[in-house]
Parts: structure tokens; sequence; C-alpha cells
């Protein structure tokens, strides 16, 4: 339900009694020649295949239901609208040629052409590509954005890659996926392991295609090439917006609120930094390789210099050490999910002692265990509400890129602000007004706005 009974907490106590789960990312290759073939089985484990996306479709049942969505819509919805697959060679360092497989997905472009990332990761793999595509769809509907969902990625160890094997990879994928993607068709951003320097290579790489300037086409760009000031720490301030939406509905002090952080990454680490200088006791963070705890609060900047120097936040000198699972044991006000999807499923929700949850990434809670924390009374700010402040924000630089303007980083930040406080109020209000959980009011106010759009167009669109 909408308000959590254990929402009055304000201690953060550390909990030895966590399950191991699997870790959020994979072990890096020293060779990427040789680690191919034991990538590609890892990306095709059950946590990121086909379950990924039945799993995430099957949110829609309720939805379609409570709202009586009409059958043609509901058709649509259930699958994506185009799914391509490329091989992309690239001539290695070495002077090998290896081929990496790639994907984008466009899900629905019914309310506008699709957004979304693009992801390295050695476990990416078509089925969670089109899972992320479609949480973008019902994202963009949420945020009220004129955006279809899309994403893309490409199965490789980044991390194994040199600077210049990553340039040819991303103009690779560009090159081969351009006939789909464009300013008014699909609008590719970053996403996991791409940066802002991967989005430079990649809008070059496109115009040189088109023989034109085309800034609009890709965001989260270099400011130099386009990009909007306060894209980079978007994802986290708009999660924390959410948060103090939240909070002040539950007339909860920041000062009095503990939390936790799975994840520190772009995301995670400028919502812990932004909740820290708001007054959040941001008492525990973590990455793959483990994590700290403080009880009277990290210090983030402390910690990500740390992070930078050795590579890993568990060799961070501050509180003590923790491991993954243990963070996700700790008795919080928040916890907030930062890493993957799937971190909190069936196996392990029973070791959450959190009053709430806070999703900043994809699909970090599954269906059962969602089920599992609404019989408990613990509310979740579900994912495609919590992380939509990158794609606002990408909406912004396309804004800007389309009419030739240049916003300051206050008028981003104010204008992300406005968008949050209307669509995000919306989904808290109607989660009181109709006795549901957080995530039913966003996916039936995503999911009413696409269907109306998918009706608007009229009963002979697949006639023709």
């Amino acid at each position: 339900m909408a308000h959590s009974k254990n929402s009055g907490k304000s201690s953060a106590k550390r909990s030895t009694k966590g399950k191991k789960q699997a870790p959020s990312k994979s072990a890096e290759s020293k060779n990427a020649a040789s680690s191919h073939s034991d990538v590609e089985a890892q990306a095709l484990t059950p946590q990121t295949g086909a379950a990924l996306f039945d799993d995430a479709r099957s949110r829609l049942e309720e939805v379609f239901e409570a709202l009586d969505i009409h059958h043609d819509a509901r058709a649509r919805l259930m699958q994506p609208a185009m799914s391509l697959q490329v091989s992309i060679p690239v001539r290695m360092d070495d002077g090998r040629l290896q081929a990496f497989p790639a994907w984008r997905v466009q899900y629905d472009i019914s309310l506008g052409p699709a957004k979304g990332g693009v992801r390295f990761h050695p476990k990416a793999n078509q089925h969670e590509v089109t899972t992320l595509s479609f949480w973008m769809a019902v994202k963009c509907a949420v945020a009220g954005l004129p955006f279809g969902g899309g994403k893309g990625g490409v199965q490789v160890d980044a991390k194994a890659l040199s600077s210049l094997e990553r340039e040819r990879l991303a103009r690779g994928y560009i090159r081969a996926i351009a006939d789909v993607v464009g300013p008014d068709r699909d609008i590719p951003a970053p996403d996991m392991n791409t940066d802002a320097e991967v989005m430079g290579w990649m809008i070059d790489e496109y115009e040189n295609i088109v023989r034109r300037r085309a800034p609009a086409a890709i965001t989260g760009k270099p400011l130099s090439l386009g990009g909007s000031p306060g894209r980079v720490e978007a994802t986290g301030r708009g999660a924390l917006k959410v948060l103090d939406l939240w909070a002040q509905q539950a007339s909860r002090k920041p000062e009095e609120t503990t939390v936790a952080v799975q994840g520190f990454g772009n995301a995670a680490y400028h919502f812990a930094r932004l909740a820290s200088e708001r007054g959040y006791q941001v008492v525990a963070a973590s990455d793959s390789s483990g994590g700290i705890y403080k009880p009277k609060g990290l210090d983030i900047d402390a910690a990500k210099k740390a992070k930078e120097k050795h590579g890993e936040l568990a060799k961070c000198r501050q509180g003590e050490s923790l491991k993954g699972e243990e963070l996700l044991a700790l008795e919080v006000d928040v916890l907030a999910l930062a890493a993957m999807e799937n971190q909190v499923t069936g196996d392990n929700v029973g070791e959450i002692r959190a009053g709430m949850i806070l999703e900043i990434a994809n699909g970090p809670v599954t269906s059962d265990a969602d089920r599992a924390l609404e019989s408990r009374g613990i509310d979740v700010l579900p994912d495609v509400l919590a992380n939509t402040g990158g794609v606002i924000v990408s909406y912004f630089e396309w804004l800007q890129n389309r009419a030739g303007q240049a916003w300051s980083e206050k008028e981003v930040n104010q204008r992300l602000d406005e968008i949050l406080d209307d669509q995000a109020n919306r989904v808290l209000e109607r989660a009181r007004d109709e006795k549901i959980t957080y995530r039913q009011a966003a996916y039936r106010q995503g999911v009413e706005r696409i269907a109306e759009a998918i009706m608007a167009r009229g009963n002979c669109q697949d006639c023709r």
C-alpha cells in the first residue's frame, strides 16, 4: 500500500543475516577474445533472459484489468514494435578482428520517437534490451514526455577494451543501426558503461553518415557538442526529488531518515551526494567489490575519491566493511537500489529490513518480491517514476538542440523539478486515493497514456 507501516523508523542497524546473491557485475576479463564465449554464456542466464521480460510484462495484466484497456492496445503493448540484432566487427589493437553481438529495440512509439540508452555489458542480450525498452516506454509516459521506449545494448566487457577499441565499437554500433535512429525516430543516450565521451563518438559518426549536423539525434553528449548542463547528475537528482516528495507526504524529515545505497555508479553517486547535502543520513554504499557502513553517515565525496584511487569502494577506509548482500539486509529507512535488475528476488526478499525501497536502477525488484514487500507494508518507489530524471533532462537536451538554444544548469534543474512536482505527485496522490501501491499507480498513469495514443490513431492502422 502507499503508506508503509515501517516508515516511522529513523535508525540504521547492521544485520548479518543476509543470504548471498548473484553479483551485480561479471568479473573483468583480461583477454576479450579468450573470454567472449564465457561472456556469451553468462549473458543468457535466466536472470537476464526471457524470464526477465516475462516478469516485467506480467505487471501489465493488473493495469489492463483495472483500466479496462482495449484489446487492440493490449496486443500492441505485449510485444516490441521493432527489434534489430546486429554484429559489430571491431579491429582490436593487436590486429585481431572481433565481432560483438548488439541490439536496438523500439518497444512502442505511439507517443513519439523512441528514447533510450545504449549499454555496453557482458550480460547484454536481446531479452534484456527488450525489457529495458519496455520500461522506457512506460517511464516516458509516466513523466508525460513525447517519447516512446527504446534501448540498445552491446554484449562486451567494456572494461577490457582500450579507449580506441571502445571508440571503434561505438562508431560501429551507430553504423549498424543508423537506418533506424534519428531525431524524429529513435534517440540513443548513455547507459551502463557508456558516457558523454561515447555519445560524442556516436553523434560524430551519425553526422558523418547523414552528411549534416543533427545534434538532436543523440543525447547525453559532451557540452561542446550540444549536451545539456545537468544531464550527468539528472538521474540521481530526479530520484532525490521523488524521495523528497514521498518524505513530505509521509511527514518525514531528511535528517531523521537513514539511507543505504546499493551501487556507486553515476546515478548512485550523485543521488548519495545530493541526498547527503540535503540532510539525509547516507549510512552505507556498495559496488560490485563490496561496501562500507558508517552509522553516523558517510563522506560521499571521500568515498568517491577512494573508489577512483583503488577501483573498489570496499577499499575505502570509512566505517565498517560490508558484503553486498549485507547492505541489502541493513535496517534503514530507505534502501536505494542503484545497481542492476533483479537484486531483490523471492529468494532474498525476506532479508529486507528497510522501511521503503527506492528503485534508481531499472527493474531491481522482481514481481514476486514486490508482492512480498507489499504484504509486509514496505513501500516501493518504482523505477518507472524514480529514475525518470535522466530521460527528462535528455528531453530537455533534445529540445535545446532542435531549437538551437542553450539553457543554464539552473534552468534545467528548475524545469526538472517542475515536471517531477507535477507527474510524481500525480502518482503519489493516485496511490493514496485508489489505495494501491506506488508501482500500480505509476503503471496505470503510464499505460493509460500509451493506450489512449494507440487508440487515437484509429482502427485501421494495421489494415493498410
